[in-house]
């Protein structure tokens, strides 16, 4: 027994970053998890660098931990076939658009007939009750539509442009992640299954606005929208003499110390832009501007020690390099190096969250296309004759 989502079994139908980031999630914690791909695989298989075709570098962070079939579902006998899989499973989740399922044949209603205790998670790009419910999303256009590049233009950037990273790819699937687990434990009352919807728009949107719904929180407003703190131009790691270094005093006591070091004391005492948090939230311009003119003064090495001395919540910026180098993240085990069956040794990540009872599964890496679909057929309940069949026909296909 590995992991607190041991005897758990997820068949994954999604592709691409959000979904399979949802799902490995699920496989380090436990969870058995069964990629369903289209003969031509998951789209970010072929991302590369890659050593071998159809692994490339994305494909296997986002991938461990899971057993993949190849399953032609437009094909009567490849969907059969799935459902027959998800008939013993316990969670079936997918991202692509639902009119898409149903064209299919593969909505929660068939589903629910062959596993009436089945969670059934869509995580797409709207709520299918509003006016966007058939359109298609990608992390880009939902970091557009949820307001982050106008966001990055209004806080200084020369011009809108998105966050360098799969960020609401990665958001949506961790709210695909406790809604899985949550409609378990629902059932796990209940005995009951359910479909469950996870909208990319309207997750970022909760996330986005939580922050900067701002004066338009009331109603008639008390102001415009955003929050001012965040917005403000001079919030990014301050340049110091040779270099960068990030540093935020929040509360009454970081500034005061802040002061100290700097020894400046009658500012904090005298000076209305600093002396209580209200107007330092009201002046933030004025007040991270002063912050930056002294942060010049100092070398980022002179700073970070000064700064820790003090317990005032500083850090290193660190180029990704550092990060995947950090002494804390190696020390922990989080970066690691492991053997791949066939990728050799590939530096990767372990779970992030530790459990004292319960510990994240062993690690896997990931699979290459259709490596275990005879397993997986024959757990189903298929015959060796069937399974050959089967990819006879084209409805699967078996590795070489």
């Amino acid at each position: 027994m590995s992991g607190p989502l041991f005897g758990l079994t997820v068949v994954d139908l999604t592709t691409v970053v959000m979904g399979p980031y949802a799902t490995q999630i699920l496989g380090d914690l436990g969870a058995s998890v069964i990629k369903v791909e289209a003969p031509g695989g998951d789209n970010v298989r072929h991302v590369g660098p890659m050593k071998n075709r159809g692994m490339g570098h994305m494909f296997l962070h986002l991938n461990r931990n899971k057993k993949s079939i190849v399953l032609d579902l437009k094909q009567a006998a490849g969907r059969d076939a799935l459902l027959r899989i998800a008939a013993k499973a316990d969670v079936l989740i997918y991202n692509i658009r639902p009119q898409a399922m149903q064209r299919l044949r593969l909505g929660y209603s068939d589903l629910a007939a062959v596993n009436p205790r089945i969670i059934y998670v869509g995580a797409y790009g709207f709520g299918q009750q509003g006016p966007y419910a058939a359109r298609p999303a990608y992390d880009d256009l939902i970091q557009g539509m949820s307001g982050l590049p106008w966001l990055l233009q209004q806080s200084g950037a020369t011009e809108p442009r998105y966050i360098p990273a799969t960020l609401a790819d990665r958001i949506v699937g961790l709210h695909a992640v406790y809604a899985v687990t949550t409609a378990l434990y629902h059932r796990e009352r209940s005995g009951t299954g359910q479909a469950v919807e996870v909208p990319m728009f309207e997750c970022m949107s909760q996330m986005i606005l939580g922050d900067h719904l701002g004066g338009r929180t009331f109603d008639p407003p008390l102001g415009n929208a955003g929050y001012a703190r965040v917005l403000a131009p001079q919030r990014k790691p301050f340049r110091t003499s040779d270099g960068h270094v990030c540093v935020l005093m929040y509360n009454d006591k970081q500034w005061q110390s802040f002061f100290r070091l700097i020894g400046r004391d009658d500012l904090y005492r005298d000076d209305p832009r600093f002396n209580s948090h209200e107007n330092r939230s009201a002046r933030i311009d004025e007040v991270n501007a002063f912050v930056a003119e002294e942060m010049l003064k100092r070398t980022t090495n002179e700073w970070l020690s000064a700064l820790m001395a003090a317990d005032i919540p500083t850090a290193r910026m660190n180029a990704i390099d550092d990060v995947i180098d950090d002494e804390h993240l190696n020390s922990t085990g989080f970066v690691r190096q492991e053997s791949h069956p066939s990728e050799g040794m590939l530096r990767t990540t372990r779970a992030a969250t530790q459990w004292s009872k319960t510990p994240p599964a062993p690690q896997c890496g990931a699979p290459r296309l259709g490596e275990h679909g005879a397993e997986v057929l024959r757990a189903a309940g298929y015959s060796d004759d069937e399974i050959h069949a089967l990819a006879a026909a084209g409805a699967t296909t078996l590795p070489v």
